[in-house]
């Protein structure tokens, strides 16, 4: 266990460091720059723009910028934001709950939808799991954005059972003001689990152990608790983490269209504005997200199949 938690720790590293080169490459090449946001497209005197890039370094060639942003993220600082002038660290700080509860509250609806109908089309097949089947499959196919777009004009303009923007204040309010943004962010997500889930359990149902405890008359029930879920549920796992760490990235697309203050949206404005020390920061902490959930996932399955654990023994 230890040499496997020091490998994925290296491995987080590496992740970390190959990211943050892409993301300050990638805005170093992309067109307009930082002064623009700083003076707000004002045309300025030739002395005041050569100021103000060399307070902010605005100029530096790409090997200097980057070792400068590493050797302070070192020493634990995350820098100031060029355009809001805050630091960083508070910017992130005062966001990442609202994404959080998000991704929570999404993988929640996953892991209740997706188990639930997946287990349900297995088990009762015929016209039951053929509507499941043809249902996820819709869903499945349905760009978050879309689904973020439809379930506004239905449910919060038409309808107005729930709020349009915002993330709300205290928890009961938050969870209110999060019900569409999670749903559009979980929709495709419930589709490709629950189809995952069918096919485990389906996999599962027809193998010879569960004919055996059949024979002993044990009950439906504790076939389907015991035996069948219990080993469908690697393969379910497996699904479950990569959703996961996937809703981290598309959480982005949710908090744009629903006007969330999370780092999603924090995100995209650092992008508009070339504020390199937020997008610096909000992508490493999504990807810092993306590893830490694989790796659970990887932890967790020693627990549900122990012979996992003796394959990595050996």
């Amino acid at each position: 266990m230890i040499r496997f938690a020091v490998v994925r720790l290296v491995r987080l590293v590496l992740a970390l460091v190959v990211s943050s080169l892409v993301v300050d490459g990638a805005l170093y090449l992309a067109p307009g720059s930082a002064l623009s946001a700083l003076t707000g497209g004002r045309a300025l005197p030739a002395d005041q723009i050569a100021q103000i890039n060399a307070h902010y370094h605005l100029t530096d060639p790409f090997p200097v910028a980057y070792w400068r942003w590493l050797l302070e993220i070192v020493h634990g600082d995350f820098g100031q934001s060029l355009i809001l002038r805050e630091s960083v660290a508070s910017l992130v700080s005062a966001r990442l709950g609202t994404t959080a509860l998000l991704v929570a509250y999404a993988g929640i609806l996953i892991a209740i939808g997706g188990l639930g109908l997946g287990v349900l089309g297995a088990v009762r097949g015929g016209w039951v799991d053929a509507l499941i089947v043809s249902g996820t499959g819709a869903i499945a196919a349905v760009p978050t954005f879309v689904a973020a777009v439809v379930l506004v004009t239905i449910f919060a303009v038409n309808l107005s059972w729930f709020p349009v923007f915002g993330s709300g204040s205290e928890f009961r309010d938050q969870l209110w003001h999060l019900t569409l943004p999670a749903i559009a962010l979980a929709l495709a997500a419930v589709g490709f689990c629950a189809r995952v889930a069918r096919t485990a359990v389906l996999d599962e149902r027809g193998r010879e152990h569960v004919d055996t405890a059949r024979s002993r008359g044990r009950s439906e029930g504790s076939i389907l608790i015991r035996h069948i879920l219990r080993n469908a549920l690697v393969p379910i796992t497996t699904a479950y983490g990569i959703t996961i760490a996937s809703l981290i990235a598309g959480s982005v697309v949710v908090e744009n269209a629903f006007s969330l203050n999370g780092i999603g949206t924090l995100l995209i404005k650092a992008v508009q504005d070339h504020d390199l020390a937020v997008v610096q920061a909000v992508s490493l902490i999504l990807v810092a997200a993306f590893v830490l959930v694989n790796t659970a996932v990887d932890l967790v399955y020693p627990i549900l199949d122990p012979r996992i654990q003796l394959l990595r023994n050996e």
